[in-house]
């Protein structure tokens, strides 16, 4: 039977990048996991040993390839994916998970998405960082969150830095400064009833064009981003709180508890009291 570490990340409060969940494994020869999908981004990097990858890309095309040791492949949420080791060299590898409205970002830096999942190293020393890292914080689930959440920054600058595909963008100062000032929009007023109109006329730009620059800078729609982050604030409040799902789904700007529930059981894969249920953190003084 193989050997294995793994531990859930404590805290769901950190919304441009957070921690989920980690570990590292030396699998049993034709270990399988899956077919299975994520509600969040899944990094393994492979230290040793040789297996498979199979996916599911964004057309819906199953792809098959080799993973070998150096190398690592990415998980993206809601992706099929389905992989296991080889008979003779099973995998020896480390994983964190991980998500948040810089995630995909940091991604397309490494160029990795769901279309190319494979990550290959250009530097063996960079990559050695990289799974230093991960596997700090895997040996280091006792240590304080923004410690854990520090390390994990520090592997996604790694994961960047050393890989094949790594892309160099060059931004235009003023799309920048349009994509910083909608997102501190957002996290000042997505408990209000607001529209990607009203964010763009804050930023005092055509939504068409707004759409455009916004998608191109953080390769995700504006709506899209509303509702994540606005399910990122449902998740920390139905942990840590004891609100109603109502008084919930209205602190995140869903006045309505069934659109509230409906979106959030499409973002998450379960219903809010499902979450909650699965997730709500115990106190230990009562």
């Amino acid at each position: 039977m193989g050997n294995l570490l793994y531990a859930i990340f404590p805290n769901e409060r950190f919304v441009d990048l957070n921690l989920y969940q980690y570990g590292w494994e030396q699998t049993d020869p034709g270990h399988m996991f899956g077919p299975n999908a994520r509600n969040h981004y899944l990094f393994h990097y492979i230290i040793s040993g040789t297996g498979t990858l199979m996916y599911s890309d964004s057309k819906g095309q199953n792809k098959t390839v080799l993973i070998r040791s150096g190398q690592g492949f990415l998980l993206s949420p809601k992706q099929v994916t389905t992989y296991w080791a080889d008979q003779e060299h099973p995998w020896e590898y480390t994983w964190v998970e991980f998500d948040g409205t810089r995630a995909s970002e940091a991604l397309e830096l490494a160029g990795l998405n769901e279309d190319a999942p494979v990550y290959k190293s250009s530097s063996r020393e960079l990559s050695k960082q990289m799974a230093d890292e991960m596997l700090y914080i895997v040996h280091h689930s006792d240590a304080g969150v923004l410690n854990q959440i520090g390390h994990l920054y520090l592997f996604m600058d790694l994961l960047a830095q050393s890989s094949v595909s790594r892309k160099l963008l060059v931004r235009n100062g003023m799309r920048e400064f349009y994509i910083k000032e909608a997102m501190v929009y957002v996290e000042q007023n997505f408990q209000n009833d607001i529209t990607v109109e009203d964010i763009a006329a804050n930023c005092k730009l055509n939504r068409t064009y707004f759409s455009s620059i916004f998608k191109d800078s953080t390769g995700k729609t504006p709506q899209a981003f509303l509702i994540e982050y606005r399910m990122m604030k449902a998740q920390q409040l139905l942990r840590g709180t004891e609100l109603s799902i109502a008084d919930i789904g209205n602190a995140v700007g869903y006045p309505n508890q069934l659109n509230f529930s409906r979106t959030f059981k499409n973002h998450v894969g379960k219903s809010p009291r499902e979450w909650r249920s699965d997730n709500k953190i115990v106190d230990k003084n009562k």
